[in-house]
């Protein structure tokens, strides 16, 4: 029987539309037995591989892959070698992707699809860092999107440009750039999917809806650090969810951290 400590876990439920669970694991010895979920699972291996069955069917998800395993559909799941597997998981709502797409993924459940598992990584790496669920959101949109293309056995097509409607969501976010906004609210306000709302501003600003507030954010920082204030209270004040939050953002779009740029407004120089 597989020791405790051949197990290494982190489990979370982000406040993120459509997301159940995120689920980070690195397992050695330890082999699931059958068992089904009511989500679907998207699953991504870093290091070593997976073996399942899943429909009567043997799979496998060496690290190019992605698996999406499909809600009440039985599987199992065991590593393929003595070293185990690290794994990351995303548990989508079961009305994430339609029950009609159930039966295409249980007959292609492994996904070759560089362009996907990068996203998916994309995905996850928002998810570890607390305030940028927007970014979360706005990427698992587009995961979606690519998943449907699969199963549908489609390349998805494109959508025309919608100057108009990228205008509406700017205005916006100028309008909430401390509280923020989630897609599907700013969907719901505009009247279209959260999907074409994110692609029609990006092709109408260059630039994503979660990038274009950050700089909102970083640029309200900057005036109150010119102000005097302290790095702490202009995080909460610019919309960031922490000081380490700010300080992540400001040192990439302004090259030095907040303290330090505001040591700089007082005469001091930023130095090489």
């Amino acid at each position: 029987m597989a020791s405790e400590s051949s197990r290494i876990v982190s489990a979370w439920r982000p406040p993120v539309s459509g997301v159940v669970e995120v689920f980070h694991a690195r397992f050695t010895e330890y082999a699931y037995p059958m068992h089904v979920h009511d989500a679907w699972t998207l699953l991504i291996v870093d290091t070593g591989a997976v073996r399942y069955d899943l429909d009567r069917h043997e799979h496998g998800t060496p690290h190019d892959t992605v698996s999406l395993l499909p809600p009440h559909v039985p599987h199992n799941g065991s590593p393929v070698s003595p070293e185990g597997f690290r794994k990351r998981v995303l548990y989508l709502d079961g009305t994430y992707l339609g029950d009609e797409l159930i039966g295409a993924a249980v007959d292609r459940p492994d996904l070759r699809d560089p362009l996907l598992r990068r996203r998916v990584g994309q995905v996850h790496g928002a998810l570890l860092r607390s305030g940028d669920e927007l970014e979360a959101e706005s990427r698992l949109l587009f995961v979606g999107e690519r998943l449907r293309e699969h199963l549908r056995g489609g390349d998805g097509g494109s959508r025309p440009a919608d100057p108009a409607l990228a205008r509406r969501l700017r205005e916006l976010l100028d309008e909430r750039v401390v509280e923020g906004i989630a897609l599907r609210e700013a969907a719901s306000l505009t009247g279209s999917h959260p999907a074409h709302l994110v692609r029609a501003f990006s092709a109408a600003y260059g630039i994503a809806p979660h990038q274009y507030l950050t700089s909102l954010r970083v640029g309200r920082a900057r005036r109150l650090l010119l102000e005097g204030r302290s790095p702490g209270e202009v995080a909460v004040a610019a919309g960031f969810y922490d000081q380490s939050h700010l300080t992540r953002h400001f040192r990439r779009l302004v090259g030095v951290p907040p303290g330090r740029y505001r040591q700089g407004s007082r005469g001091r120089s930023f130095g090489s």
